[in-house]
């Protein structure tokens, strides 16, 4: 027997510990070199950790759920073992799943009295018009639909994924939990109907068992929240926080207690922009592959106003100002898992084309859960993007240890002023929340109206102005 220790892999210095989301593999079964084992989930990123050999997954020492740091030891690869065929791997795997409510429910009941009909069985791994609706059954699983596979016990081959490619998505883990708890009450509600159990005077009415699951338990629970069962009654779910979303939590408290934090407004007519990308979007598709989107002006806009008001690109360390001699732009995104903010490095460096393409790689892969941890560590400037939500108007926090965050907002058409006559342009608010300790009033301000000129005269952006 040769043995090959699997091991957390190495954390960038801000993070120090990692929650294991699922198993991939069981314990005696075969792994590829490479393959992924598990996801790990960090303050900001799901790593995927591959198998360092070939071999047979012979033991999992931490299971699904664990808490661990890096370098620890979290399974054991044999690699001169074969797999064996039909083996039970859950005595020996410490992640192994829970088994399904109503299999539990099945085995429970006496041995005169008659199986439950084949209904609850596929209830529990999802329900038969889902499978028939063109979903996959054990199909690629978000990180955060693993997360909750992991928590309720599901396994991929129970959950029927609808999303893209037939990925599973957190509702579809959401689904399946509910059917299986469904099954469980039909299979007691079966067993009710049996002539052994009719023939006992303790045997509960038939109706009973469905209606009392209809009602959602008060019970702690580690299930998404279903907003159609809080529909009815007064029940409520407690769902935990997941690492990340507590990491965000963390972080946005210490901003509010360290920083003395101020936002100023103004408004941009976005016409001059429009006008310049309807004028050169197909040109610009063509020639770069990639469309021209609103951010790479925001974005260079931020960085020209950035480079005439160096101290907003500062930080504070101490009783120190640290200035920063180069431009590194978070772009805050949305994911699966919550809000993150990738980074932009040299965003000064970079063309409209470059930043376009970054900023699009940043959403795909932000979505797929594929963002590494050290594309969302530092930046010294961040850009929040509210208006493709519909926000209106927003006082963005400041993601420390930056000094300044600018929010950007839904462009609306609205009547304005211009040479004493009342016309209807594209405007946008502005808003910049920035350290009042290190920034004056008078810089923030500037700083907001040079973005407001750039991009109401884009020309500027090009002649440096």
């Amino acid at each position: 027997m040769a043995l090959i220790e699997v091991k957390v892999p190495q954390l960038s210095e801000s993070v120090a510990e990692a929650t294991l989301l699922q198993w991939h593999k069981k314990a005696g079964e075969a792994v590829a070199r490479d393959e992924n084992l598990i996801d790990v989930e960090t303050d900001k990123v799901v790593l995927e950790l591959p198998a360092p050999a070939a071999g047979v997954l012979a033991q999992i020492v931490k299971g699904d759920g664990s808490t661990v740091v890096a370098d620890e030891v979290i399974a054991l690869i044999d690699t001169e073992a074969k797999a064996q065929a039909g083996a039970a791997p859950a005595a020996a795997s410490a992640a192994a799943p829970a088994a399904p409510a109503a299999a539990a429910a099945a085995s429970a009941a006496p041995s005169s009295v008659s199986p439950a009909p084949a209904a609850p069985a596929a209830g529990a791994g999802g329900s038969a018009s889902g499978a028939a609706g063109g979903g996959a059954r054990g199909g690629i699983a978000m990180p955060a639909a693993a997360k909750m596979m992991a928590e309720t016990g599901l396994t991929p081959a129970q959950v029927t994924g609808t999303g893209r490619d037939g990925r599973i998505t957190k509702g579809d883990v959401a689904g399946a939990a509910a059917a299986g708890a469904g099954g469980a009450a039909a299979a007691a509600a079966s067993a009710a109907l049996t002539p052994a159990a009719l023939a006992s005077p303790a045997a509960p009415a038939p109706a009973a068992a469905p209606r009392a699951a209809a009602r959602p338990s008060l019970q702690e629970v580690k299930a998404p929240v279903d907003l159609s069962a809080l529909l009815e009654g007064r029940p409520e779910q407690r769902v935990p926080m997941s690492r990340l979303r507590q990491r965000v939590a963390e972080r946005l408290l210490q901003s509010q207690a360290t920083n003395a934090i101020l936002t100023t407004f103004n408004e941009v007519n976005m016409q001059p922009v429009m006008d310049l990308r309807k004028r050169y979007q197909e040109r610009f598709e063509k020639e770069h592959g990639v469309r021209l989107g609103f951010m790479s002006f925001f974005v260079k806009a931020a960085v020209h106003a950035l480079k005439k008001y160096p101290v907003v690109n500062a930080s504070v360390d101490g009783t120190d100002i640290v200035y920063h001699g180069y431009f590194d732009i978070g772009v805050a995104v949305g994911s699966p898992r919550g809000l993150v903010v990738p980074v932009i490095r040299n965003a000064d460096q970079m063309s409209f084309a470059q930043l376009e393409k970054q900023i699009a790689d940043f959403g795909k892969r932000a979505q797929d859960g594929k963002l590494g941890i050290e594309e969302l560590s530092g930046g010294t400037f961040s850009i929040s993007n509210g208006g493709v939500f519909g926000s209106m108007l927003s006082t963005p926090i400041i993601n420390p240890p930056q000094s300044a965050i600018l929010g950007v907002h839904a462009t609306k058409e609205r009547p304005v002023v211009e040479n004493g006559q009342v016309v209807v342009r594209p405007m946008n608010f502005l808003a910049v929340s920035y350290d009042h300790r290190i920034i004056d009033g008078r810089e923030a301000v500037l700083f907001l109206v040079a973005i407001k000129e750039a991009l109401e005269d884009p020309s500027r952006l090009l002649l440096d102005l």
